[in-house]
């Protein structure tokens, strides 16, 4: 009862945005949700599933309607992240990412699809590098660069795929680049991107972007907060943050004279 409660709250306060925005609200949010009866957490990262749900949200919209789409995720399955950008680049209205807190790995790919990037000045995106299992493609042609031949049968394999990944991965991105950059710009960002020069998990901050030549808007609407808070992580016996949970007027205001 209490999560179809929270999924009501939340759809509500999808609906508050699209009145306020104008647009089609489309959210993705990656948290862990708790099995009400073990308290067990549940991953959650970009599936084929959530590619076929954006997918038809994007269908089921007026092509003269501008798209909003909320991402808070660490990222997922490429094939489905890919999916889910090269739907929104094609939509013909403006298309607007989202990122609260932080849209990594997939969510990066999804966001450089959007006309527009709005950030919390403190999210981050990553880069878009390939992985091929527990490893980043980059370091297994680094391997290879080092020992050449040398290497297993298996190892070599995994090379060749390396290589055709990280190829595959900056074509990609060049073509989601391309109508908003010269193309000269369009294939640096595209290598600096998926070349594999930071581990997977770097913050690609907003300062980070915008040195990079990548436009960032910071004006994340106040409401989007609120639907990330109805997305709540699992509660431990013993929380290691504590605030008081009120908005502050200045330096001098407490708790007790908000009340």
């Amino acid at each position: 009862m209490m999560m179809r409660y929270r999924i009501m709250k939340r759809l509500r306060c999808i609906k508050e945005l699209e009145k306020e925005r104008k647009s089609r609200v489309i959210a993705m949010i990656h948290r862990q949700e708790v099995l009400s009866l073990f308290g067990i957490p549940i991953y959650r990262y970009i599936t084929i599933e959530d590619s076929e749900e954006v997918l038809r949200a994007i269908r089921l919209t007026p092509d003269d309607m501008p798209i909003d789409l909320i991402i808070h995720t660490p990222g997922g399955i490429a094939l489905a992240a890919e999916q889910i950008a090269l739907a929104l680049k094609e939509h013909k209205a403006e298309t607007r990412v989202i990122v609260p807190h932080y849209a990594m790995s997939g969510g990066t790919l999804i966001a450089l699809a959007a006309d527009k990037i709005i950030m919390d000045k403190n999210a981050v995106l990553g880069p878009v590098d390939p992985q091929l299992g527990q490893y980043p493609a980059a370091s297994i042609l680094e391997t290879y660069y080092k020992k050449g031949e040398k290497l297993s049968d298996e190892t070599l394999i995994l090379v060749d795929i390396a290589k055709k990944a990280i190829s595959q991965m900056e074509d990609f991105v060049y073509n989601l680049l391309k109508d908003k950059f010269d193309d000269k710009k369009a294939k640096k960002l595209a290598r600096i991107l998926t070349e594999g020069r930071w581990t997977h998990d770097y913050p690609l901050t907003v300062k980070k972007l915008r040195e990079l030549g990548i436009d960032i808007d910071t004006n994340v609407p106040k409401k989007v907060y609120k639907l990330l808070e109805l997305y709540p992580q699992p509660k431990t016996n013993r929380p290691s943050v504590y605030y008081i949970p009120v908005p502050y007027n200045n330096k001098r205001d407490t708790y007790e004279n908000k009340n």
